[in-house]
C-alpha cells in the first residue's frame, strides 16, 4: 500500500499539471501582434532635418523601440526596407525588400539590419505595403497585423498606395497602417491620411515621444459600455449578445453576451481603438450602428435604445399539435418563429402574429410594452381523422361566414389521415381517381370542437 506521503505527492503533481494546463490555455487564447516596420531608405532620407541626418533620427528611435518591444511576450517583429538596393538614378520601383521576417528573438537582427541600411534608392511605398500581405505568416482571430511606415516622402512609383492599403484592409491581412512622417511638407499630409493613421513629426526630440504614442496605441486595449436603453432612459437591458464587426474588412472582431456588473451597471469592455466597429445587438428585432470609433485611452459609453418586453403564446394542450410555430412579423417581414408557451424578448411596439395551425391563425397588432408580459391564448384545438374509399383528390375547406376557404389537400393516396384543426365548421370534397365527371365527387361537413376527436368517413 502507498503511504500518505505518497498519496501526498501524487496530489501535488496532479495539481501542478493542473495550473499549467490552465495556464498553456491561456497562453494559447492570448492574442498576438505582429508588427510588420516599413523602413524608408530611399536617397531622400540622407537629407538633414534639424541637427542630423534624417536616417540616423529615424534609426536612432526606431532601435529604442526595438529595446522595449522586445520585452512583449505577446509581439512578434520584422522589418521591410524600401531603397536601400538600387541608386537612383535610374529609378527602381522593385527596390524593396523584407530584411527581417516575422520570428521569435529577432530584435537583435532587425537592430542589426538598421545600423548597416545605406539610403540611395527611391520610394515604392505602394509596392512595399503590396508585398507586406505576404510577410505576415496566416491570419487568425487571435492575431493583430499592424504596419508601421516611416517615411520622409509621398509615392514615386506609379503605384496607388492608399488603394492598396485599403484592399488589404478589407481582406483583413493588416489593420490600418500608422505612418510616421519625417520632415514631410505640409502638403503631403492628405496623401498619407488615406492610407492609414498619419502621424506628422516636426521636431527631433518629438519622434521618440509619437513612436512610444504609435506603440501604446498598437498594444494597448480602450474600454467601452454599451449601454441599452430601456422605455424610461436607463441602461437596464442586459443578456443580449453583441457582435463587432471591423467595419473594413466586415469580419467579426469580437462577440459578448451584454453582462451587467456586480454594482448593476452595463459590463466594461476592452477593444481594440486601431479599427471602426460596425456593432449588431441582437435584440428582436435587431439593432445596428455602423462606424463605431474608440479613442485610445478614454472610455467610451456606446448607446442604444432597446426596450423590452415579453411575448408568451399560450396554447392549451399543445401534445395534439406536432412542432406548432408561430410566424412574428414586424413591418411585413418575419423576425423570429416562436413556439407554444416560450417566452421571447421584443423590442417594444407592435407586431404580427401568424399561427402555423390548420387553419392559421393571424392576430396582427400585438402590443410589447416595456418590462411586461404580452399574453396571447390560441384556441384549443381538436382532432379529424378522415377516412377515404379509395384514392383520390380530397380538399378541405374552412367555413367563414358564408365564405369556404381552403386549407388543405389530403394526398391522393392516402386512405386515411389525421389532423389536428382549430374549433370550427369544416367542409371536404372528395372524388374517386377513377371517376371522370365532376358529379360524381362526394362532400361531407363536421365541426371541430376543442379537445374533442371525430371520425368523418367519405
Amino acid at each position: 500500500m502507498k503511504s500518505y506521503l505518497e498519496y501526498f505527492s501524487i496530489f501535488l503533481l496532479l495539481l501542478l499539471f493542473s495550473k499549467l494546463s490552465i495556464a498553456q490555455g491561456s497562453l494559447e487564447k492570448a492574442e498576438k501582434t505582429r508588427i510588420l516596420f516599413i523602413f524608408d531608405a530611399s536617397q531622400s532620407m540622407n537629407g538633414y532635418w534639424e541637427e542630423s541626418k534624417k536616417i540616423n533620427i529615424a534609426r536612432k528611435f526606431l532601435i529604442q523601440m526595438i529595446d522595449s518591444l522586445e520585452c512583449e511576450d505577446n509581439v512578434e517583429m520584422a522589418l521591410r526596407v524600401y531603397g536601400h538596393q538600387s541608386v537612383v538614378p535610374p529609378q527602381d520601383c522593385n527596390d524593396t525588400k523584407l530584411e527581417v521576417p516575422f520570428k521569435p528573438g529577432n530584435a537583435g537582427e532587425i537592430r542589426q539590419t538598421l545600423r548597416y541600411i545605406d539610403p540611395k534608392g527611391t520610394t515604392p511605398i505602394a509596392h512595399s505595403l503590396e508585398l507586406a500581405a505576404n510577410d505576415f505568416p496566416e491570419v487568425n482571430s487571435n492575431i493583430r497585423n499592424v504596419i508601421i511606415l516611416i517615411t520622409d516622402g509621398v509615392e514615386a512609383c506609379a503605384g496607388d498606395p492608399c488603394a492598396v492599403s485599403l484592399e488589404l484592409q478589407k481582406r483583413g491581412i493588416y489593420l490600418k497602417p500608422f505612418i510616421i512622417g519625417i520632415g514631410l511638407d505640409v502638403d503631403f499630409k492628405s496623401s498619407f491620411e488615406c492610407i492609414g493613421n498619419f502621424l506628422e513629426v516636426k521636431k527631433e526630440e518629438r519622434f521618440g515621444g509619437t513612436l512610444e504614442y504609435v506603440i501604446s496605441q498598437v498594444l494597448n486595449k480602450t474600454s467601452a459600455q454599451i449601454n441599452l436603453i430601456d422605455a424610461n432612459g436607463s441602461p437596464t437591458e442586459t443578456d443580449v449578445p453583441m457582435t463587432f464587426y471591423n467595419s473594413v474588412s466586415d469580419k467579426v472582431r469580437y462577440q459578448f453576451m451584454h453582462t451587467m456588473n456586480a454594482k448593476g451597471n452595463p459590463d466594461t469592455l476592452f477593444l481594440d481603438p486601431l479599427l471602426t466597429y460596425n456593432i449588431t445587438i441582437h435584440t428582436i428585432p435587431e439593432l445596428h450602428r455602423d462606424s463605431i470609433k474608440m479613442i485610445a485611452g478614454k472610455h467610451t459609453v456606446i448607446g442604444f435604445d432597446a426596450p423590452q418586453g415579453m411575448l408568451k403564446i399560450e396554447c392549451p394542450r399543445t401534445t395534439m399539435y406536432k412542432d406548432l410555430q408561430i410566424l412574428i412579423r414586424k413591418n411585413r417581414e418575419i423576425i423570429n418563429i416562436q413556439t407554444p408557451n416560450e417566452i421571447t424578448k421584443y423590442l417594444t411596439g407592435k407586431y404580427d402574429l401568424e399561427v402555423l395551425s390548420l387553419p392559421r391563425i393571424s392576430i396582427p397588432d400585438v402590443e410589447i410594452n416595456q418590462s411586461k408580459t404580452t399574453s396571447i391564448t390560441i384556441p384549443q384545438p381538436g382532432l379529424v381523422t378522415i377516412f377515404k374509399p379509395t384514392t383520390g383528390p380530397c380538399s378541405l375547406f374552412v367555413q367563414k361566414g358564408n365564405k369556404l376557404e381552403w386549407i388543405y389537400n389530403i394526398p391522393e393516396k392516402l386512405l386515411r389521415e389525421t389532423l389536428t384543426l382549430q374549433p370550427g365548421i369544416y367542409h371536404i370534397i372528395f372524388r374517386n381517381k377513377n371517376a371522370y365527371l365532376s358529379q360524381s365527387s362526394k362532400k361531407a361537413s363536421f365541426v371541430i370542437t376543442s379537445g374533442k376527436s371525430i371520425p368523418v368517413h367519405l
